[in-house]
């Protein structure tokens, strides 16, 4: 049994004892997090799609992480005009072990 949720503006598959990792949530290390809005529910041969999200049907995971992302470089220049503009980023995010797959 697994579900698609939607969770910072993107979708993810989320199965029983499996990690994701999602855009970062405002939970700390070891707290329970909810995901209400699930799109797809699949179980066995049974498949539910909602319109957009179905009702009654849950996620729940732990916070296992929080952290950041490999730097990226950002780099920018515009030839012959002496422009450059170099910067670093590091995307936070959270990495969350899904416990149970809930559906009325």
């Amino acid at each position: 049994m697994y579900a698609i949720i939607e969770t910072g503006g993107k979708q993810y598959r989320a199965e029983e004892g499996k990690t994701i990792r999602v855009e970062k949530l405002p939970s700390e290390k070891g707290e329970t997090v909810k995901f209400d809005r699930v799109l797809m529910l699949v179980n066995g041969e049974e498949t539910k799609v909602g319109n957009p999200y179905l009702e009654g049907c849950e996620v729940e995971g732990r916070v296992t992480r929080n952290g950041r992302a490999k730097k990226i470089t950002v780099f920018k220049f515009k030839r012959k005009k002496n422009y450059r503009r170099k910067q670093g980023h590091r995307q936070p995010y959270t990495d969350v072990l899904i416990s149970k797959v809930s559906a009325k």
